[in-house]
């Protein structure tokens, strides 16, 4: 004897198709220079991984992309050491 088919209405496919949905990715920020990457990858905009250099970037670039490159960088290191000589007496008067 054949087995009955279950009807399947569209609320019951609708509740199941609930999960399919895509959620958004979130991908941390790299310690030196606050690029978006992806967790346990090395950075592609500064080359490190773990808070170490792993590959020079600025050997695989351009005389003109190496040039801008290492401008991009000294600016960044600037503001983070900038923000981190500030006392308590200078965070009082802003």
């Amino acid at each position: 004897m054949g087995v009955p088919k279950q009807r399947h209405t569209k609320s019951r496919r609708n509740r199941r198709r609930s999960h399919h949905a895509l959620k958004e990715r979130s991908f941390p920020t790299c310690a030196k220079c606050g690029f978006a990457v992806m967790s346990h990858h090395v950075c592609q905009n500064c080359g490190t991984y773990a808070n170490r250099e792993v590959i020079d970037v600025l050997s695989k670039l351009t005389k003109k992309e190496k040039k801008t490159k290492e401008k991009e960088l000294s600016e960044q290191e600037k503001g983070q050491t900038e923000e981190k000589e500030l006392s308590m007496g200078d965070l009082s008067k802003k």
